[in-house]
C-alpha cells in the first residue's frame, strides 16, 4: 500500500532500476507518515560516511505525537540496504553518471519502506516528448470510449 509517491521523479528522470530500502525513523516520524504527512517531491539520495541518506523529504510532525522532542521535518534519514546493493549502487552512481531518487514510500509487512530509483536525467526535449505521448494515450482512450 503506497503512502506517498514522487511523480516528479518520473517526469525529470529515466528510471532504469528500482530497489526497496528500509528507513531509520524516529517514533514521531512513523506516526506522521502513517497519518500521511510526508512529501518526497524535492528529495534526493546521497552517499555520506558509508551509507546512503535521503535528503529533503519533508515529514510534518503531528502536534500530539511530538510533545517531548524537537522534531526536525527535513532531517537526513539513513537508508537500510544490503552491502551488495550498496556496492552496486556506488559503482553505477560514481562511474556511469546515474543518480538516486526516492520514488515512493509504502508499507511492506507492517514496516515503512522506500523504493529508490537508479535514474538518468531527462533533457527538456525528452520531457516534451513524454508529455506528447501521454496526451496521445489519453486522447486515444477517450476516442475508444466514445466509439
Amino acid at each position: 500500500m503506497s503512502i506517498a509517491n514522487n511523480k516528479k521523479a518520473f517526469h525529470d528522470y529515466f528510471i532504469e532500476d528500482q530497489i526497496e530500502a528500509g528507513l531509520v525513523l524516529q517514533g514521531w516520524e512513523v506516526k506522521a507518515i502513517r497519518a500521511g504527512r510526508v512529501q518526497l517531491k524535492e528529495s534526493y539520495i546521497h552517499w555520506k560516511k558509508g551509507a546512503f541518506y535521503v535528503v529533503g523529504s519533508h515529514i510534518t510532525a503531528l502536534a500530539e505525537a511530538s510533545t517531548h522532542v524537537k522534531p526536525d521535518p527535513v532531517r537526513q534519514r539513513k537508508l537500510l540496504l544490503n552491502q551488495s546493493e550498496i556496492n552496486k549502487l556506488i559503482g553505477k552512481v560514481e562511474r556511469n553518471g546515474y543518480t538516486l531518487v526516492p520514488l515512493n514510500l509504502h508499507y511492506s509487512r507492517g514496516r515503512i519502506k522506500m523504493d529508490i530509483g537508479l535514474a538518468k536525467g531527462k533533457k527538456q526535449h525528452d520531457k516534451r516528448e513524454a508529455a506528447k505521448e501521454k496526451d496521445w494515450q489519453r486522447e486515444k482512450q477517450r476516442l475508444l470510449k466514445q466509439g
